[in-house]
């Protein structure tokens, strides 16, 4: 008996090849993203009748994660790769149709998502793996033309010029900036030419200029952002900073107490979505901050570094896959963090794993999940 239970622990084992350390940081996030959730939505949704409604929502969303997280992990990378054209598409198709009235339900002044009756389902999540499926796939066929001439730098640019065009539209400013600082990234990794960056830098800029004048709010924004204390200011544009500032000052080093924040008792709008950092803040102080950042050091760190053992191994498509999951990751905490802290102007993007919504948490499982299938293909000679 002891025989046959080594020799199945040892198939597991060999069957399976995950990161451990990138599994824990993964299921310590959510398991966080559950307690914040609760905590600062419970009083929230005790005002529209339900105090668990987001809780048992999340709850769901957790089942249905889990069968994404099974279902990428059984997927084959070669398969992703053969049907990268076909993810553009339905990246793209997804883009259009949350624009489309009767289809795309507009919240706030936004239309982002897709209504599906037990969720809202926002086609920028997944418009945003669907890029990296097919950018991955160019890198492998076209990455000398990367690497040597204008032309194949320029093809990507330009696809992912449609996909931010499109963005812009919803509008989901931050999306768009994670999609062109991610389509940078994954470039200036697979060896382009760092002078085409200089030119790209250039005409980004340009194209911020143009954004603000064709919106306006986005400069109101953006002024507000640098003197959000200002009277005109404070209990208007800047209204969601300066709380957010607030509570995260009102926490101090270790917090005031799990369930104890104030600013989430309708004073911080968005409290358990796009300012759950603010919370966390507030409940846990600095210390909570920390190992929030810690965590999410640990996740992209170990993506980053399953996408560079795959490049030593010449798995090129994995590791691209990894690297533009992984910059997705850190630029989506990176904004996140740099809003609720007042480093950056305020825009709508989610904590991945902490904030509620099931969208990015399906999306953010589904990355997650593709690259413990890159790693256990690298190991255990999975084919690409």
């Amino acid at each position: 008996m002891n025989a046959v239970i080594a020799h199945l622990k040892a198939s597991i084992r060999q069957t399976w090849w995950l990161d451990r350390w990138l599994l824990l940081a993964t299921l310590a996030l959510i398991t966080f993203g559950v307690v914040m959730i609760t905590s600062s939505a419970v009083d929230f949704a005790a005002r529209i009748g339900d105090p668990w409604f987001f809780v048992r929502r999340e709850i769901v969303y957790l089942c249905l994660a889990t069968i994404v997280a099974i279902a990428c992990m059984l997927t084959p990378s070669h398969l992703i790769y053969r049907y990268s054209a076909i993810l553009l598409a339905i990246g793209l198709i997804l883009l259009v149709a949350v624009l489309i009235p009767g289809i795309g339900k507009e919240v706030n002044g936004s239309r982002r998502w897709i209504p599906l009756g037990f969720m809202n389902f926002q086609s920028s999540e997944a418009a945003k793996m669907c890029l990296v499926a097919y950018l991955a796939a160019y890198l492998v066929r076209r990455g000398d033309e990367v690497r040597s001439g204008f032309y194949g730098f320029v093809k990507p640019i330009i696809i992912m010029i449609g996909y931010a065009v499109l963005l812009l539209l919803e509008p989901d400013f931050g999306a768009t900036v994670v999609i062109v600082g991610m389509t940078g990234g994954v470039l200036f990794l697979a060896g382009a030419q760092i002078y085409w960056f200089f030119l790209a830098m250039l005409l980004s800029v340009l194209a911020l200029f143009l954004v603000f004048w064709l919106e306006p709010y986005r400069m109101q924004r953006f002024t507000a952002f640098l003197d959000p204390w200002s009277p005109e200011h404070v209990f208007g544009t800047s209204y969601q900073l300066t709380q957010s500032l607030i509570g995260i000052g009102r926490g101090g080093w270790f917090g005031v107490g799990l369930g104890n924040s104030i600013q989430k008792l309708a004073f911080l709008p968005e409290a358990h979505t796009d300012f759950v950092f603010a919370i966390i803040g507030e409940e846990l102080g600095v210390l909570g901050h920390v190992i929030v950042l810690a965590l999410y050091g640990l996740l992209v760190s170990r993506m980053m570094r399953i996408g560079w053992l795959s490049e030593q191994a010449g798995k090129q498509y994995g590791a691209y896959l990894c690297y533009g999951f992984a910059l997705i990751m850190a630029l989506q905490v990176a904004i996140n963090v740099g809003v609720n802290i007042g480093l950056l102007p305020t825009k709508g993007l989610t904590l991945p794993f902490l904030s509620w919504g099931g969208s990015s948490l399906l999306v953010s499982v589904a990355m997650v999940a593709i690259c413990q299938r890159v790693h256990h293909e690298l190991h255990a000679g999975g084919e690409q």
